[in-house]
């Protein structure tokens, strides 16, 4: 029995009828698309974009794309964002609408206070006398105001 052989000729897969049409973007007119999500993360979390790409390992210019782009980045790419901008995955995906509360506003501090704990002991004895000083001042001033 001879087996029957189908050749396909180049020009029958560039037709536009035997050529796959590409997934869109599903986004609900009602919800933020995906980039836009992301960068409001970003700028929530105090990161810019520069920021971002040395706290991920991913470069600046590919945190610019998956800003712009209506699809989710890569789930590989996804997880490392919502570790480095303190987020949960759900929310990173549209699930949940985070509250703007005062622990979104404490990230900076929080980066910054990372850092001073990779210091020596006596970096960080100047840095703790420096904040509380400040809060001393603070302190007397709202005392002062109130009296």
């Amino acid at each position: 029995m001879a087996s029957k052989i189908i050749v396909y000729n180049r020009r029958d897969f560039t037709k536009r009828s035997a050529v796959m049409p590409r997934s869109k973007a599903q986004v609900n007119p009602n919800e933020e698309p995906v980039g836009a999500q992301l960068a409001r993360l970003r700028q929530a979390a105090g990161f810019s974009q520069r920021d971002l790409a040395k706290e991920t390992g991913i470069s600046q210019r590919m945190i610019a794309y998956y800003e712009k782009q209506p699809q989710y980045p890569p789930l590989h790419v996804l997880t490392i964002l919502t570790k480095a901008l303190g987020v949960p995955p759900g929310e990173m995906l549209g699930l949940k609408i985070k509250k703007t509360d005062d622990k979104v506003k404490d990230m900076r501090i929080r980066r910054r206070l990372k850092q001073v704990e990779g210091l020596d002991e006596k970096e960080k004895r100047q840095i703790l006398q420096l904040l509380d000083t400040f809060i001393e001042n603070n302190r007397l001033k709202q005392k002062s105001i109130s009296a």
